[in-house]
């Protein structure tokens, strides 16, 4: 007699994966880190481009890098966007998500501004803006409505990250904030491919550089479907009653532990080397190297993005094998030497393989810093502080990338490009000494963090 089937049941964790990435709130997630990954490249690699089409000077370019300062200075304001809540949309949203909706409308706005505007031939400025404008060359003036809009681009930007960033915190539970952030992670990276490959395409292909800001601008304001779809998060999350509780004592605390400044300067340097490496990128391959916009967009955009999120998942796994301070060590010493790559482009004839090679092996190595990175500064963070204490962080790790634009445009002027980049390999040093400093201390911070894995 034939025995019966067994009744086979899916394993449990495959039913726990699918109940946590079927959830809603994750998946608003994937939404939600699109709309956080669009507005960065428009307002610092896709403009840099626009800029370099335009005729700008490099000068002009590297000054131009400073437009990303307000992700820097992000959690100087971040406790009052926390601690307010706006009146109206608040009881109908939620805290989080009543900032979120005007934040997503102003960005959308702002494009449409860049569009509306553009970059004239000539210096034909609006009287409000002539106060502005009058130390600075014709050449200059012309650039100065499209540069101050995307200022203001940034710093709405810059908001709207640490809204997400606290929305996020809200709204899931232990057991899904992994997932919830591997997928908001996928959704600003595939932000950045839209904001940075696939409209420096459009731009040189279709829909010319003011017809893509519109388009960027029409997306932006889709994505305020995804807030409005989004879940509220559950009750009992009050806003702090005070700027002490929000400010005052995470800052404290850092501040008490031996070190803090060395571990600051550390965040610092680290990716400095990354930074003088991508800061004038898109120049130099459109200007120095001699590569094409589209080129440069189907290429060093695209596939450059594709590569660091293959670093960063491959350094993401090798981090739970090499530990915390040795993975920072390797992945920093492979990032630093990987601008090698950009040097063989800037003396060797240009090749799209060539170019392929070098960007997949510059951004890969980059991924994996970014994960080791990402898990430093989750292990300096104290868990009754961790939402404050990461958006200073995480801001303070961006001052490299915003401030060695100027730098980077006047090492590039005299050195030349290859000198630059042999250049950026050097500036990576640094950040390694002060890691090898800190060893014993990120060892203790990493003990718990592993022993819970």
């Amino acid at each position: 007699m034939p025995m019966p089937a067994p009744n086979r049941r899916p394993p449990r964790s495959a039913t726990t994966l699918r109940a946590v990435f079927a959830n809603r709130g994750v998946a608003s997630m994937l939404f939600l880190g699109f709309s956080s990954g669009l507005p960065l490249a428009l307002s610092s690699g896709t403009l840099q481009a626009w800029l370099t089409v335009r005729g700008a000077s490099l000068e002009a370019i590297g000054l131009a890098t400073l437009i990303g300062q307000a992700y820097v200075f992000k959690f100087l304001w971040a406790p009052l966007m926390d601690r307010i809540e706006l009146p109206g949309l608040a009881s109908r949203l939620g805290r989080r998500r009543a900032w979120l909706l005007p934040l997503q409308a102003g960005l959308a706005l702002l494009l449409g501004a860049m569009a509306w505007s553009g970059i004239p031939e000539t210096a034909a400025l609006p009287s409000w803006l002539g106060a502005f404008a009058a130390h600075l060359s014709p050449a200059q003036a012309r650039l100065l409505p499209v540069v101050l809009l995307a200022v203001a681009l940034a710093f709405v930007s810059a908001s709207q990250d640490v809204v997400i960033d606290a929305y996020r915190t809200d709204l899931l539970p232990p057991e899904q904030r992994g997932a919830g952030a591997a997928v908001i992670v996928l959704g600003y990276r595939l932000g950045m491919v839209v904001s940075g490959g696939l409209a420096l395409w459009l731009a040189a292909e279709w829909l010319g550089w003011r017809g893509m800001y519109a388009a960027m601008g029409g997306l932006m304001a889709l994505c305020m479907l995804a807030t409005l779809w989004a879940p509220r998060p559950p009750a009992g999350l009050p806003a702090p009653s005070t700027l002490r509780d929000a400010v005052l004592e995470p800052a404290r605390e850092f501040f008490g532990r031996p070190q803090a400044v060395a571990l600051l300067v550390a965040i610092v340097l680290y990716k400095l080397g990354d930074a003088f490496a991508g800061a004038l990128s898109t120049t130099f391959l459109i200007r120095g190297a001699g590569y094409s916009p589209a080129q440069v967009g189907l290429v060093y955009k695209s596939m450059g993005l594709l590569a660091t999120i293959a670093g960063a998942l491959l350094g993401g796994a090798w981090l739970a094998r090499l530990g915390l301070w040795r993975s920072l060590m390797v992945f920093g010493l492979a990032q630093g030497l990987s601008n090698l790559a950009y040097w063989g482009l800037a003396v060797l004839p240009a090749s799209l393989p060539l170019m392929a090679g070098a960007v997949g092996v510059e951004n890969f190595t980059a991924g994996m810093g970014t994960a080791a990175f990402v898990a430093f500064l989750s292990a300096l963070c104290d868990t009754r502080y961790s939402a404050t204490q990461f958006a200073l962080l995480s801001a303070l790790s961006a001052v490299g990338r915003v401030y060695v634009g100027p730098l980077s445009g006047y090492l590039a002027q005299h050195l030349g490009w290859p000198g630059f980049y042999l250049f950026s390999v050097a500036s990576a040093a640094p950040g390694l000494l002060m890691l090898m400093m800190l060893r014993r201390l990120i060892e203790q911070r990493d003990q718990p963090v592993r022993a819970a894995a």
